[in-house]
């Protein structure tokens, strides 16, 4: 029987660890032929020697288990080393159908303490490392699509996060670029949807080396610290990976421009924001005093630092 991406190539970013390491094998028990990605720096605020031992340790549990995999040690926020990427795929493998794109780090300071290069580096590895792949596997899928006069197989998987729905006060460089990702992810969406590509972000929560303080100072019952028993735990990558492994494969041609909360079993499709009140003038142009009346009841009766109604719904804290 034909696994659900057999035949299919994949690319997964920053896989040498945690949830990039659980999708790339994922897709390879679903049947891709896997390129995986990883700078290999050992701190998590991406410090420290690059290293190959990342990948190539997930490219040796890929091929343990029978399947296809190559390394690539690249920096994707490095707009060549991206290009090099895309082209080790099409290279290897004749053609690149999968993008997963999960490569960052973490430079987590209040916002009136966080330096211009804690802001910068961390828009650089989330945001512009999501743009460059893109960029260069779009170019990819639209040149195929051409040649082959129709749609491709073309599926991109970005990683945004609960930090962009709920806020999360000491990381603004962070949040900003998750909520950059979904822009990035919803134009992509559209711009590629005609070559029979599609783009959609998750936002996890998963216990990896990038989060381990976060779940930490949480209580036990909300995931403070993992299972003492043999069982899975919920925050466990594994429970992520396989909507990704869905994501990628023909079965979600019709699942386009979308956000998804997943964790411990759950899937959450977020809405884009809806209006939540509306108010109108009654003259021409809105006075200070008539909106002074309008909008301070309003917000005197809903509960300080509201957020958008999706987080309230899910009932996400940050992650």
């Amino acid at each position: 029987m034909a696994q659900p991406l057999e035949g299919l190539t994949a690319i997964v970013t920053g896989a040498g660890r945690g949830l990039g390491r659980a999708e790339a094998l994922e897709l390879a028990r679903l049947g891709a032929q896997v390129v995986v990605n990883d700078y290999g720096q050992p701190g998590r605020d991406g410090s420290g020697e690059a290293s190959a031992a990342p990948a190539e340790g997930v490219v040796a549990e890929i091929r343990a288990a029978g399947g296809t995999a190559v390394a690539h040690l690249g920096d994707v926020a490095d707009h060549a080393q991206a290009r090099a990427l895309v082209h080790l795929a099409v290279e290897t493998y004749g053609k690149l159908d999968i993008l997963v794109n999960n490569a960052g780090i973490l430079r987590d300071r209040m916002v009136f303490s966080m330096t211009e290069d804690e802001w910068d580096s961390v828009i650089r590895v989330h945001l512009k490392g999501h743009f460059n792949t893109t960029h260069f596997a779009a170019a990819h899928w639209r040149e195929r699509s051409k040649a082959a006069g129709g749609p491709v197989h073309g599926r991109i998987v970005n990683t945004s996060s609960e930090a962009f729905l709920a806020g999360s006060a000491g990381q603004p460089n962070y949040a900003a670029a998750k909520g950059g990702i979904v822009g990035l992810t919803t134009s992509t969406a559209l711009a590629l949807g005609k070559y029979g590509v599609t783009a959609n972000a998750i936002c996890p929560r998963a216990r990896t080396r990038m989060t381990e303080d976060v779940f930490a100072a949480l209580p036990a019952h909300q995931g403070g610290q993992g299972p003492t028993d043999g069982r899975l735990d919920a925050l466990a990558p594994e429970h992520v990976a396989p909507l990704v492994g869905y994501l990628a494969s023909p079965a979600a041609a019709r699942v386009n421009g979308q956000l998804l909360v997943v964790h411990g079993g759950m899937v959450a499709i977020a809405e884009r924001p809806r209006i939540a009140a509306k108010f109108d003038t009654t003259k021409e142009v809105f006075s200070f005093e008539e909106l002074d009346d309008l909008l301070t009841p309003y917000y005197a009766q809903r509960p300080a630092g509201e957020t958008f109604a999706a987080a309230e719904v899910l009932g996400l804290k940050h992650g």
